[in-house]
């Protein structure tokens, strides 16, 4: 009868103890989904490398305008390494971003690193540059046909004819192939008919200046003649315009590039670069978030007529268009506060 009873204790014991921890787990999964409903949606902002200028202009502005918005913005820094990217995103969802914003290392790996998201049911915008093969909810960049196109149509006022030399970017880019496409597109019947010829069309690989440098002063070490230069940006440019220094060719070739750094604002309106592409950075990175908080409040997409379609899909793609800048209208560089009228003229 004893033992009974002792049995009796124990289990109604049990059942109170099971009881307690299942209402102190209710309790305790409800504080933590009130915390994650509270909580400001966190994005996470993968970039692909930090090497030129226009990549702080890039970070700042979009995490400014996100924690306007509310937003947590966590960010990391590729150096233009896929397995870095990808490891690094692989972080970001380990830190519960309810969306991430990627600047692909390249065209065709960055999928890897999509992927993992996709497999976390987190949406994925592209920045700048797009990726291929990949599942992405948008494509927010600049125009990079319309890029291509302007450098072409500059070059084309000074050299209507002559020896051109195209440095090209990164050849895992995919804006590299874009631009190359616009200004093909405008010089394409000039090339066809000899009045250009193309004394070199090549890549710089990871976008180094070192590249540029070297194929200009190899051509001019060969005495060939430059009549002109497109850079695809202004590091580029500078390394072009090294070589052509050491010549004393520099202000003398015409050359261009993109990007509106500030030594090639200085150089715009000291005569040794045409002209570069300035791409409003702030407009890119407002219009990102605007599509950012869209897409995690499940609102429907801005109307976009422009679509790209990147091997897995139709993305839409939201596009701010470039405009270019010389030595006639750099003070839009400095109304928008891209550069101090100080900084570019050194007074």
């Amino acid at each position: 009868m004893k033992k009974v009873l002792k049995f009796k204790v124990v289990m109604i014991t049990l059942t109170i103890v099971i009881i307690l921890i299942a209402l102190f787990l209710s309790a305790y999964i409800h504080f933590l989904k009130k915390i994650s409903i509270n909580r400001p949606p966190k994005i996470g902002f993968a970039m692909s490398t930090l090497k030129e200028e226009r990549w702080f202009f890039d970070r700042k502005y979009l995490i400014d305008t996100a924690k306007k918005k509310g937003f947590e913005v966590e960010w990391t820094n590729a150096n233009e390494n896929d397995m870095t990217q990808y490891q690094q995103v692989k972080y970001l969802l380990a830190k519960g971003i309810d969306l991430l914003i990627i600047v692909p290392s390249s065209y065709d790996s960055a999928k890897n690193a999509i992927e993992l998201a996709n497999q976390k049911n987190i949406p994925v915008i592209c920045y700048d540059r797009i990726a291929l093969d990949a599942n992405i909810d948008a494509y927010v960049g600049f125009n990079n046909k319309k890029i291509g196109e302007i450098m072409a149509k500059y070059l084309l006022k000074q050299s209507p004819s002559g020896n051109y030399v195209f440095i090209l970017g990164n050849p895992r880019d995919y804006n590299t192939y874009q631009i190359r496409e616009g200004y093909r597109r405008i010089l394409g019947s000039y090339i066809n008919s000899g009045k250009i010829n193309i004394l070199l069309e090549d890549y710089c690989y990871k976008w180094k200046k070192e590249y540029a440098y070297e194929y200009v002063a190899k051509l001019l070490q060969a005495g060939k003649r430059i009549d002109a230069i497109l850079a695809q940006n202004d590091s580029l440019a500078e390394g072009a315009i090294s070589a052509l220094a050491e010549k004393r060719l520099a202000g003398k070739v015409p050359v261009v590039g993109q990007d509106a750094e500030l030594s090639a604002c200085r150089r715009i309106v000291n005569g040794y670069q045409l002209m570069t592409v300035y791409k409003p950075i702030k407009k890119l990175s407002d219009l990102t978030i605007e599509i950012a908080e869209k897409i995690i409040k499940k609102d429907k997409l801005p109307y976009t007529k422009n679509f790209v379609n990147n091997g897995y899909k139709m993305v839409p793609a939201y596009l701010v268009e470039p405009v270019a800048v010389t030595k006639n209208n750099i003070n839009l560089i400095i109304k928008d506060n891209y550069h101090s009228y100080e900084e570019i003229f050194g007074k």
